[in-house]
């Protein structure tokens, strides 16, 4: 059962088209997964589609419709084109946890050993603003170390369960931590946790030695 929603200010944005790069594929991948946020989606595309046939038009330039089609026709192949919704070689995820269908076509660097039980693979974004999106797997028992947030942090959860002060995050379940969030979360007993996160600005460990490994993978 899914518990934790994004707010309906970032599921308003992603229908819009108006979330970050990153942002709008961990909100995007929260609603595959759930059919309540899905359904919410549907009712501001809706919405947002019987004002646009209700608001007075404004004339477009001559050349609009011909540099619309040469921007679509310049997008890299990976975007433009379907691709199977099926993880690339180095995206190694936990048995049993689906790839999101948000990141078909998208580039996914070598996962990356960041301590005992913890892998790190970052998400390519073709425009990132100082912010990441990165998948990170966590063995049970083990943790993220304790760490601020210099801005804020989105996060998915693929597959298993993560807890912290503020509650329990099982599959399918959204956070969100800015910076007045301060902790430490622990995988729980059963399968590793899998997440797909955007972090903007930097992560601050207390820990030196996480601190140095965060800034090796550069988050």
């Amino acid at each position: 059962m899914i518990v934790h929603h994004p707010p309906e200010d970032l599921l308003l944005a992603l229908a819009a088209g108006r979330l970050m790069a990153g942002q709008d594929l961990v909100v995007a991948a929260h609603a595959e997964r759930c059919a309540e946020c899905a359904s919410r989606m549907q009712t501001f595309a809706a919405l947002g589609g019987a004002m646009l046939e209700h608001s007075a038009p404004h004339p477009m330039a001559a050349d609009a419709l011909s540099k619309t089609l040469q921007q679509i026709t310049a997008l890299p192949r990976g975007i433009r084109a379907s691709a199977p919704a099926e993880a690339p070689p180095a995206a190694w995820l936990p048995a049993g946890v689906a790839w999101p269908a948000c990141l078909s076509g998208r580039e996914v660097t070598p996962w990356r050993r960041i301590g005992p039980g913890r892998r790190f693979a970052r998400v390519q974004l073709p425009q990132s603003y100082g912010a990441s999106l990165f998948l990170l797997s966590i063995e049970p028992g083990r943790t993220l170390p304790r760490h601020r947030h210099e801005q804020l942090e989105l996060t998915q959860v693929l597959g298993g369960t993560f807890a912290d002060d503020r509650g329990t995050f099982g599959p399918g379940d959204f956070d969100m931590a800015g910076a007045d969030v301060h902790h430490e979360p622990v995988v729980q007993p059963g399968s590793a946790c899998a997440c797909l996160t955007w972090v903007d600005g930097r992560l601050r460990f207390d820990s030196g030695i996480a601190a140095a490994i965060a800034h090796w993978v550069g988050v």
